[in-house]
């Protein structure tokens, strides 16, 4: 799960990050009510969506604008808000189509002198929680680390022993910071290790960490994400949950326990495993076609549940057949072909359907899709089932 900038930002200070101060608004007049309170002479003014690289993003509006800009009275904050608020920003992370800003943060100048990198993750081949560091903030890390890869450090924290007085200062090395920054990066990290451990983050980034000419180190920009497993026992971070930056499909799928995650492909598949889903997609990539989605009904669907996956596949508008691929373990065949069947004749299926069984109860699933009387097309093994789907989709194309 995802937050906004600004619930990350209210998160964090309460671990004694700095933060510059700010304010939330849905209204060009509530920004300007903003800024007022927070006084000074400039103010920067930032779209709320769950997507990075807003500053380089554009609005169809205002295409040369970005989504996060500078104010130097009010006015100006209030025109910016206007054009912002209610417009699709894209981003090279929102897609064509962007993301609608419904919210923006007005937030207090910065004197900044170095913009940093700093974030918290879990390294999963060491299985450990790891600080990446660089000098090189406010740009896209990824490409620093396909460029430059040497102007980035990761420094491993051992759980047994929590950030130690060494930690901080491997960081203040990484960063180029001077000595006299080493107490101030020690509290920095120990808060963000306690942030990310307590609140079950899977992620905690800040891009830019930025100096300031006063001699402060302050997260100028905050993005969080949570493990959604852990979610059970985080009410006040679910509570942080913005439906409306969701894809409605996967928001659904989420209700349900289902596992899925909307793709650009046209066909769909519904799998049992997540393993499987992955080998799935592969192969329906290799043959040619390309997948609408991943979906995972998990070990212990029901008709019910695999009747809901079904419809929320076909509710994609772009998908133009469907691969069913079930190898049967606790998961049953026939439960999965009785809840095929019950989703065919509710939404009156109008594109190819291949299934593919094997495992507990294959040969009564079979015999159910069978007497359906459907016009479900059996498949042998993965490979004949992805090869019979990119076929029927490419006629039918």
């Amino acid at each position: 799960m995802n937050i906004h900038e600004y619930q990350a930002k209210e998160l964090l200070s309460k671990y004694g990050i700095l933060v510059p101060r700010g304010g939330i608004a849905d209204t060009p007049n509530d920004a300007v009510t903003v800024a007022e309170a927070l006084g000074g002479d400039i103010w920067v003014v930032k779209s709320q969506i769950h997507a990075g690289g807003r500053g380089a993003g554009s609005f169809a509006n205002e295409p040369k604008g970005g989504g996060i800009r500078l104010a130097h009275d009010t006015n100006e904050v209030k025109n910016i808000a206007a054009a912002m608020l209610g417009q699709n920003l894209v981003t090279k992370q929102t897609g064509p189509e962007g993301k609608e800003v419904r919210k923006v943060y007005v937030e207090e100048g910065c004197n900044i002198v170095r913009e940093l990198y700093l974030s918290l993750l879990i390294d999963r081949g060491v299985s450990q929680v790891t600080i990446i560091a660089s000098t090189e903030g406010g740009v896209d890390i990824e490409a620093v680390a396909g460029e430059s890869p040497e102007k980035i450090s990761t420094i491993i924290v051992d759980p047994d022993q929590g950030i130690r007085l060494e930690h901080a200062k491997k960081v203040c090395i990484s960063l180029k910071l001077e000595d006299h920054y080493l107490d101030s990066i020690h509290r920095l990290i120990n808060g963000l290790y306690e942030a990310f451990l307590e609140s079950d983050a899977s992620l905690i980034e800040i891009n830019p960490l930025v100096e300031t000419k006063s001699g402060k180190i302050i997260a100028l920009d905050a993005k969080m994400n949570f493990d959604d497993n852990a979610l059970f026992r985080q009410p006040q971070i679910l509570n942080l949950r913005d439906e409306t930056e969701e894809d409605p499909l996967e928001l659904e799928a989420s209700k349900h326990d289902l596992n899925y995650i909307k793709l650009d492909g046209s066909i769909g598949c519904m799998v049992n495993g997540a393993g499987l889903a992955m080998a799935t997609m592969d192969i329906i990539k290799l043959t040619g076609g390309k997948p609408a989605n991943f979906l995972d009904v998990g070990g212990n669907a029901t008709k019910e549940r695999v009747t809901i996956a079904f419809k929320i596949i076909l509710s994609d508008p772009n998908v133009r057949g469907i691969m069913v691929n079930i190898f049967g373990g606790i998961m049953r065949c026939d439960v999965i072909a009785e809840g095929v069947v019950a989703a065919a004749r509710e939404v009156e299926l109008k594109v190819p359907l291949v299934v593919r069984l094997e495992g507990t109860n294959v040969n009564l699933g079979k015999q159910i899709l069978s007497e359906s009387k459907l016009p479900i097309i059996s498949a042998d093994d993965l490979a004949d089932a992805a090869f019979k789907i990119v076929n029927e989709v490419n006629e039918a194309n």
